[in-house]
């Protein structure tokens, strides 16, 4: 990224992020609607949190570096072309597997609890992609998502690896999520990590929203 594309991203006005934060509320909502469906719980979220911020950084925001967590990778095509991460610390990630499997308790992540939790990363994903490809008028398609369990810094350093092009910054959405019988939320990471050619073409489309 050149320096002024990263003057660019700081520049953003408040009232561009504010547009960005509500799109992120409109995704956690269809989000918390669609895993109520599936799990037959009621399932009510917090305003979420948003930021953009170097990649670098992001581990800091998720965990401690050496927490493990499971994170859900989508690779983005269409418009918007990068990958998505959905990140959970792994007490959270248990739980979230737990809900799909019924309510069964979850101690590790073997295939089937790494399907339900990939389930539900792809409900999760989806729901921000669509809410984000309606404000921007784009077409967004979004891969089979695929998984990988390991330390906070790891997983985003294999990331910036994976990402074509290089992505410098990422979209940052923290979201709780509270279920109705259960004393603790759900807290989740939705990062959005563009290549440059797509951060160039968001950065004037959230600009003219």
């Amino acid at each position: 990224m050149t320096e002024y594309e990263a003057d660019d991203v700081r520049s953003l006005s408040r009232a561009a992020l504010d547009a960005l934060r509500e799109v992120a509320n409109i995704g956690a909502g269809h989000a918390a609607t669609a895993l109520s469906q599936i799990t037959t719980q009621r399932i009510m979220i917090s305003v979420p949190q948003i930021n953009i911020t170097a990649l670098e950084e992001v581990p800091n925001q998720i965990a401690a570096g050496e927490e493990p967590v499971a994170a859900v990778a989508i690779k983005v095509a269409g418009d918007l072309t990068g990958l998505t991460l959905l990140v959970f610390p792994q007490p959270i990630a248990y739980r979230i597997a737990s809900l799909m499997m019924g309510g069964k308790p979850v101690h590790e992540l073997g295939p089937i609890e790494e399907s339900a939790l990939k389930e539900a990363g792809n409900i999760l994903s989806a729901a921000y992609l669509n809410a984000l490809a309606e404000f921007l008028g784009m077409r967004i398609l979004n891969s089979p998502p695929v998984m990988a369990v390991d330390m906070s810094d790891a997983v985003l350093s294999s990331t910036y690896v994976e990402v074509s092009e290089g992505a410098a910054y990422v979209f940052c959405v923290e979201s709780e999520f509270q279920l109705a019988n259960d004393t603790l939320p759900l807290r989740g990471f939705f990062l959005l990590l563009p290549d440059p050619p797509s951060l160039r073409r968001m950065l004037t489309a959230i600009r003219v929203a």
